[in-house]
């Protein structure tokens, strides 16, 4: 195929045929469009076997791959995506493969990214921007994230994500003001391994944060890590919550807080909000809300033994913690 330096062009191609035709010596036509005369009695050659549609650029893909993916494999790769929804990253440790294959056969096929599609239906939705900065600390428990999400909770039978926006229910139920109110999940992810502890819970109020960080913080002292800094954004409830600063205390922890303004500061904990909802919280179309509650640990074990982690090398959390 031409390129930026190619000295022949469809134009530079059909003149060769035409000067050598109305009787140029081939390596007159070769000097003055600063070829070699094996160039030109190519293109001769490619005229005299095709006409003037053999002039035209050819694809550089070779006519054999003896190394390329089955197509078994592909379809399975395939399914995956379509029924997982997820990266290739995940669908390759799902499935014992590289990461870089399955990213191959996505692109292949023209799978559009998970930033681009809904985690649910899969219909395309507006892509998110991204920061190309990034950090981490060398150690496990040298900084946990400390982040909370508010959900809304399901009702009875389910909401509109099982029924649909335009089903009878939510007409019926369209004009009443039934307050169903939420769901506040507080999550402590590890700087280092991505180890994440949460919870659901009624509020996020002093006491409820702090009840909560002193049950993270001994849930990673049972896996080995001794946390030694926090890091939260900068609600009243972490800046002043008395039942928060005892807890900081008492575990002889330094408190971190977010620039204002900047919540990719948070980023990692941010970050595993949208795993949280993408994979548990909107996975499925939930009947009841204490399924979905109880859903919350079989997700999290999951995350933290098996799921690959694009940042980890396709790695669980876990295995950092184990090396």
């Amino acid at each position: 195929m031409s390129h930026a330096n190619a000295c022949t062009n469809l134009f530079a191609r059909r003149l060769i045929v035409e000067r050598v035709a109305a009787g140029w010596p081939p390596a007159h036509v070769a000097e003055q469009l600063g070829i070699s005369r094996s160039t030109v009695y190519k293109w001769l050659r490619r005229h005299a076997e095709g006409g003037d549609a053999a002039l035209a650029d050819r694809s550089s893909r070779p006519i054999r791959m003896p190394r390329r993916t089955s197509t078994r494999i592909e379809q399975k790769v395939l399914t995956a995506r379509r029924r997982r929804k997820r990266g290739a990253v995940v669908l390759a440790a799902e499935l014992g493969l590289v990461a870089s294959t399955v990213g191959r056969i996505l692109a292949r096929h023209h799978v559009p990214h998970l930033s681009a599609i809904d985690p649910i239906t899969g219909e395309s939705v507006r892509t998110s921007r991204r920061s190309a900065n990034r950090y981490e600390h060398r150690t496990p428990g040298s900084l946990i994230h400390v982040d909370v999400k508010k959900l809304g909770r399901i009702p009875a039978g389910g909401g509109w994500r099982l029924h649909g926006r335009n089903a009878a229910v939510s007409v019926a139920n369209r004009h009443k003001r039934i307050r169903i109110g939420y769901d506040y999940v507080h999550t402590a992810i590890d700087d280092h391994t991505r180890l994440a502890y949460s919870e659901v819970l009624a509020d996020e109020k002093d006491l409820t944060c702090a009840e909560f960080l002193h049950r993270a913080l001994a849930w990673f002292a049972d896996h080995g890590v001794r946390v030694r800094r926090v890091l939260t954004d900068n609600a009243l409830v972490y800046r002043h919550g008395k039942n928060w600063s005892w807890v900081c205390s008492a575990w002889q922890l330094k408190r971190r807080f977010t620039k204002p303004g900047c919540p990719w500061t948070n980023g990692k904990a941010e970050r595993f909000n949208r795993t949280l909802l993408n994979e548990w919280a909107y996975a499925r179309a939930w009947t009841s809300n204490s399924l979905r509650t109880r859903g919350l640990d079989r997700f999290l074990h999951r995350y933290n033994t098996r799921r690959g982690h694009s940042a980890l090398g396709g790695k669980p959390p876990i295995s950092r913690l184990a090396a």
